[in-house]
């Protein structure tokens, strides 16, 4: 795993108290995930309650979150696959940034419902490989 998903995972560690130490690559990024999605809530929630510095923090975490997401695709590949989650979480980080600045909870729900889609389809991949 490279510095930009190590970072993405100490950023989610800090407010989750649980050992990522024994997860599988899988489950790290399944927590991921999560932790994106648990960023963009409370930062919506700062939004609503006009708290303009927990705001930026949280969607800078998420953002961080999520470039460590893209840094955990494997780009040697080259499949279309890679190219298009590579290119939707770059459109995440740009909606975030946007949400950020013009303090627009949409974009903030239309981020979460992109990283919801994605994490479903993640998390049927285990029962898929086993079926095999």
């Amino acid at each position: 795993m490279n510095n930009l998903a190590h970072a993405a995972l100490n950023e989610y560690q800090q407010t989750d108290n649980s050992s990522i130490a024994y997860a599988d690559p899988h489950e790290l990024i399944l927590r991921l995930m999560n932790g994106a999605i648990e960023r963009i809530a409370q930062a919506k929630g700062a939004i609503q309650q006009k708290n303009k510095p927990a705001k930026g923090e949280l969607i800078g975490k998420a953002i961080s979150i999520i470039a460590g997401l893209s840094a955990c695709l494997d780009h040697d590949q080259k499949n279309e696959l890679t190219k298009n989650l590579d290119a939707l979480y770059e459109y995440m980080n740009m909606r975030l940034l946007e949400a950020n600045v013009e303090e627009d909870v949409s974009k903030l729900d239309e981020v979460t419902k992109l990283m919801n889609e994605i994490r479903s389809a993640w998390k049927q991949i285990p029962a898929y490989t086993e079926a095999k």
